[in-house]
């Protein structure tokens, strides 16, 4: 069995979840997710994959976990050994991501491993890229003004572009970890993408659209996404997974909107830094993609 534990908002779970399901299938064997800290978490929505996609794998049940992990399942102990320091005591179970960019002895584990960390990388899973995409698939069909939002991204040149404030700026934690995209970053992004596609139309999306009105320009039309609030929040990356190319903000939710647009000819411009704590994310793009 390969555990993974899960925890963030959604685009954190979803990479969480990749990567032990390819290293499950890649060792012939089982995948069940941890999600016992989501019972002290009071962040974004809890655990929401299941309710957003066709997932198939189950939560561990507490004896599962407890024959992967012992004592090491108790969420203080967990909080413990994720730290470098406490290395000697996690066991060859216990599995903590070494650091952010793709660590290649990730497909070296053995079954029994308990996966810790963000493993924020296309490389975990990009063996099972179709395994992930029909897991990925959205539950519910899209109803009333998002479907008439569908309808209008499909008949045109539709160019999905997400801007993430919100705790970014807020949070003071958050901000010491995560940069902010700029103004200059969205300006030279709708003018890369809109002198390679005719008739380009803009769907933004946003948790700050007063912010997004106010300062960013776009000189081409645009319709802004602002209905899908608290549980609905995810319809917005059901809609961008809809637009043809993308501009997306240094946020794992629109990095799965436009990774989930099947479209091999798709233009994805993503921001070229992406932290302020010096992450090594040269991985975390793909090299098909282009960073500005």
């Amino acid at each position: 069995m390969i555990v993974s534990h899960i925890l963030g908002g959604m685009g954190n779970q979803m990479f969480q979840y990749a990567a032990g399901r390819s290293l499950a299938i890649h060792l012939n064997d089982t995948c069940k997710l941890d999600l016992t800290d989501f019972d002290r978490y009071a962040l974004h929505h809890g655990y929401e994959l299941k309710r957003v996609f066709n997932v198939p794998v189950e939560p561990t049940t507490s004896d599962e976990l407890k024959l992967v992990l012992g004592l090491r399942r108790l969420s203080l102990v967990k909080k413990i050994l994720r730290h470098r320091q406490f290395s000697t005591l996690r066991g060859r179970e216990f599995v903590v991501e070494p650091y952010f960019n793709f660590w290649p002895k990730f497909f070296s584990l053995n079954s029994g491993s308990y996966l810790h960390g963000y493993w924020q990388s296309e490389k975990y899973f990009k063996s099972i890229e179709k395994v992930i995409r029909d897991d990925f698939s959205f539950r519910k069909p899209l109803a009333g003004k998002n479907l008439l939002l569908a309808n209008q991204i499909d008949i045109g040149n539709a160019i999905s572009l997400h801007i993430r404030r919100g705790d970014y700026v807020t949070d003071t934690k958050t901000g010491s970890i995560m940069s902010v995209c700029g103004r200059d970053y969205y300006e030279r992004a709708v003018s890369y993408i809109g002198n390679q596609i005719s008739n380009p139309i803009f769907y933004v999306f946003s948790d700050d659209m007063d912010w997004v009105r106010e300062s960013v320009r776009i000189d081409y039309p645009s319709v802004y996404i602002d209905n899908n609030k608290g549980l609905d929040s995810y319809i917005d990356m059901q809609l961008m997974s809809l637009c043809k190319h993308h501009v997306i903000a240094n946020s794992s939710f629109s990095w799965w909107g436009a990774w989930l647009n099947p479209c091999a000819e798709k233009i994805v411009v993503a921001p070229k830094v992406w932290f302020r704590n010096g992450n090594n994310d040269s991985d975390l793009i793909p090299s098909e993609w282009v960073r500005l």
